[in-house]
């Protein structure tokens, strides 16, 4: 609780929770001169509000050399830690853990059903912002399908970065946040549900999409990436 408040208090600063939204876009390291040049505040001021959030480990920093020359620059970028700001505390990652190890134990049953369910859930996102356009897959356009995977894969928090080939045949797609990382870290299955929500979601929009996995932040990288082979 007595984390909670030191959060919450460090946020409760306009500016200062800007500068954390900033950041968590950004999906690299920043200076304080960037984040002053952003906000148009004095370094001093941007030089604050980014120990601010250190001090509550939303943020950690290391000195780097930039490679221009001159002295080595401090560089900030987002805490691994998990930030919970429930009132009062709620551990859900516990439940998610219980919720697996259950169904783990049912073998081969169990697998299938956390991939079924997974994959639904994905094609359940989608149907809802379809919705939400009162349209229909059919009747939309490549570009638009894509749009609406951006804005569903934001709001799910992936931080996600889309790109398409010129025949828009593949669709590289990446996500800086998995919101599921603290699990996966204990229970390999969570990344091929993982893998089955996101195939649900795609195959919304696409007559078909092949997702292939390319990288994978468990596995050392900066976020995982796909590349997926759709047709319209």
């Amino acid at each position: 609780m007595e984390q909670t408040l030191k959060i919450t208090n460090v946020l409760s600063d306009p500016t200062r929770y800007s500068i954390y939204q900033y950041i968590t876009k950004k999906h690299q390291e920043v200076t304080v001169q960037e984040i002053a040049d952003a906000f148009e505040i004095h370094p001093n001021v941007a030089r604050l509000h980014l120990s601010k959030l250190e001090d509550v480990n939303m943020l950690v920093s290391e000195t780097k050399k930039t490679g221009k020359g001159g002295r080595p620059s401090r560089l900030y970028r987002l805490s691994d830690d998990v930030i919970q700001l429930n009132f009062p505390f709620r551990d859900y990652q516990l439940l998610s853990k219980i919720a697996m190890d259950t169904l783990m134990s049912l073998g081969d049953v169990g697998k299938k059903a956390l991939f079924e369910t997974g994959k639904q859930y994905g094609v359940e996102v989608m149907n809802r912002e379809l919705k939400q356009q009162n349209s229909s897959s059919e009747e939309i356009s490549f570009d638009e399908s894509i749009e609406l995977l951006k804005n569903a894969s934001a709001t799910l928090g992936f931080y996600p970065d889309f790109s398409y080939n010129e025949s828009k045949t593949k669709v590289n797609f990446q996500i800086h946040n998995c919101p599921f990382k603290e699990v996966a870290k204990e229970e390999k299955y969570v990344c091929d549900m993982h893998y089955a929500f996101l195939s649900g979601m795609f195959n919304v929009m696409f007559t078909n999409a092949q997702l292939v996995e390319e990288e994978n932040m468990l596995n050392g990288c900066d976020s995982c990436k796909y590349q997926v082979m759709v047709t319209k």
